[in-house]
C-alpha cells in the first residue's frame, strides 16, 4: 500500500507530546490536516496541529477521512476506537510520564483560568492508566491499524533514533535531519 493511501495517526493523552510529533513529522515531509482553528499559545508555542473535526469522530463524522489519506492527523486516545474501518491506518502512539502528563494537564488548564480537575493525581492516574491499556488492547485488534508507541521522554533527550524508527514505519522517504532537529528541549518544561 502506498503512503498516499494510508491515513498517519498521532495519537496519546493531552499533553503527551501529540502537537511535537506532529512537528517532526511536518518537517520530515509529511502535510498535517489541521485547520488552525487553535492557535499557539504558551502551552504550545509551535502550535497544536488539531483538526476540529477529528473531535466529532464519535458523532459519526468521517467524511473528511479521505482528506487524511497521505496525511498526518491528530486524535486523541479517547477518540481512537472512533476511527472507522475501510482505512489504513498508521497511528503514532506517544507516551509519556503519567505525572508530567498530569502536571502539564493542570498547568494549561490553570493558565487558562479554567477549574482544575478536583480528582487528585494519585487518584488520576490509575485511571489514566487503564484508559491506555484500554485503547492499546483495543489497537492491537484493528487489522487496519500497524502502531508504533513513541517514549516522549526518551525521544526528547535523544530525537534522533526516533526519528528514524518513525520513519521506518511509516515507510521511509521522510527527512530524518529534519524531524530530528525539530525537536526543541527547551520546550520540555513539566518534567518529573
Amino acid at each position: 500500500m502506498s503512503r498516499s493511501e494510508i491515513i498517519t495517526v498521532v495519537s496519546g493523552l493531552p499533553r503527551s507530546g501529540t502537537s511535537l510529533m506532529m512537528k517532526m513529522l511536518e518537517a520530515g515531509g509529511l502535510a498535517p490536516l489541521t485547520d488552525g482553528l487553535r492557535a499557539a499559545d504558551p502551552d504550545n508555542p509551535e502550535g497544536y496541529y488539531e483538526f476540529e473535526r477529528a473531535k466529532a469522530l464519535p458523532r459519526g463524522d468521517t467524511a473528511w477521512l479521505p482528506e487524511a489519506q497521505g496525511r498526518a492527523v491528530k486524535v486523541i486516545s479517547a477518540l481512537l476506537d472512533a476511527l472507522p474501518a475501510g482505512h489504513d491506518y498508521r497511528v503514532i502512539f506517544m507516551r509519556r510520564r503519567m505525572a508530567e502528563v498530569l502536571a502539564s494537564q493542570c498547568k494549561m488548564l490553570a493558565r487558562r483560568g479554567e477549574p482544575v480537575d478536583a480528582i487528585p493525581d494519585a487518584r488520576l492516574a490509575p485511571i489514566m492508566e487503564r484508559h491506555l491499556a484500554k485503547v492499546a488492547a483495543w489497537l492491537a485488534n484493528q487489522p487496519q491499524v500497524e502502531t508504533l508507541d513513541v517514549d516522549y521522554n526518551a525521544l526528547v533527550a535523544d530525537p534522533r533514533p526516533w526519528a528514524e524508527a518513525v520513519n521506518r514505519f511509516l515507510g521511509g522517504g521522510l527527512d530524518v535531519d529534519r524531524m530530528a532537529a525539530a525537536v526543541r528541549p527547551d520546550l520540555y518544561r513539566n518534567r518529573e
